[in-house]
Order: C-alpha cells, then sequence, then structure tokens
C-alpha cells in the first residue's frame, strides 16, 4: 500500500518538473523575441560593427557553430548507444559532449548579440523571419537541454527532444544565414 501511495506522489512532482522545464524556455524564447521586436536595430551597435566583412565573418561563426553541433549530435547518438557500429561510449564521450556543447553556447553568443542588436527580431522576407524566430527558439532549446539534462523527474524522450531541437535550430540558423551568405543566394545577415 505504501508503494501506491508514493507512486502517487511522485506523478504531480513530475507533472510540476516537467510544466515548469516547458515554462522556462518558453519564456526565453518570448522575453528574445520581445527585445528584438521593442528594440530600435542599430547597425553599427553590433558587436562586429558595420565593416565590409561582418557577414563573412558571421557566416564563419556559424559554420563553426553548426560543425560543434554536428560533432554534439554524433556524440549524443554514442552515449544512448544510437551511433550505428560505434558501440559503448568510453567516459571520456560525456565530459567531451558537456565541453563541446559549452564552447557551442559560447559561440553562439556574439553572433546573437549582434544579429539581435543590429538587426533586430525582423519580417522583412520569409527568410528574416525564420532566421529571426529561430534565433530566439534557439535559446529556449539551450534553456530547455540544461534542464532536462539536470532532471530526473522528465520522461526519458525530452533529452533527445531537447537536444534534436536545439540541434535543428542551428542548423536552420545556419542554412538561413551562412548557407545564404556562401551561395552568394542573398545578402547573409
Amino acid at each position: 500500500m505504501t508503494g501506491h501511495m508514493g507512486a502517487r506522489t511522485r506523478r504531480p512532482a513530475r507533472t510540476v518538473a516537467g510544466f515548469l522545464a516547458a515554462l522556462l524556455p518558453v519564456a526565453v524564447a518570448v522575453g528574445l523575441y520581445v527585445f528584438g521586436r521593442t528594440h530600435t536595430p542599430d547597425y553599427t551597435s553590433g558587436l562586429f560593427g558595420q565593416h565590409g566583412g561582418v557577414y563573412e565573418l558571421k557566416a564563419r561563426l556559424g559554420s563553426a557553430l553548426m560543425g560543434l553541433a554536428v560533432v554534439q549530435l554524433l556524440l549524443g547518438l554514442w552515449m544512448y548507444r544510437r551511433l550505428p557500429g560505434a558501440g559503448a561510449a568510453p567516459h571520456r564521450v560525456h565530459p567531451t559532449h558537456r565541453l563541446i556543447g559549452l564552447l557551442a553556447f559560447l559561440l553562439s553568443l556574439p553572433i546573437s548579440y549582434h544579429c539581435i542588436t543590429a538587426y533586430g527580431v525582423e519580417f522583412t522576407s520569409s527568410r528574416g523571419a525564420v532566421h529571426s524566430i529561430t534565433g530566439c527558439v534557439l535559446y529556449g532549446a539551450f534553456v530547455a537541454k540544461v534542464l532536462v539534462v539536470h532532471s530526473r523527474r522528465l520522461p526519458g524522450w525530452a533529452l533527445p527532444a531537447a537536444g534534436g531541437a536545439l540541434v535543428v535550430a542551428i542548423a536552420l540558423l545556419w542554412y538561413t544565414a551562412a548557407l545564404w551568405f556562401f551561395t552568394g543566394s542573398a545578402p547573409g545577415f
């Protein structure tokens, strides 16, 4: 009888943890969106200034971020034995995954700071709108991933979902900015 009651008391805690784990990432994404829409963009205030090479610099940094995201995805798949033919991941893969995640987060900050201060959240083109919204979602996904990693109360699917959302957001940002810049399809931003 005690075990049955214990299961009942854990379920609400899991629901509350899940609700809070969903609420904070949404609040971060919405907060960035609101700031980006209400902030007056200033093309000279961005971290990289207004010099001619700003688009190329951002495209190269964004490509490095995309590369780190791919490595993170592969390491995550290896850690959870979802990488075909790789076998069990050695213990050093776990701290490597954390370190590369931290590097990816730190690399994303100057790019994002420049984008939100110099351009804000804009809807003048469909590419710009997708890029802007995805940039806001990216940091919500970062928060979600950190919360999920540190929670024992969330369902097992939450970690791959948060990690997958993060990789997809980075890939979409890369596609809508760096790839467009390198292929000459549209001016980078």
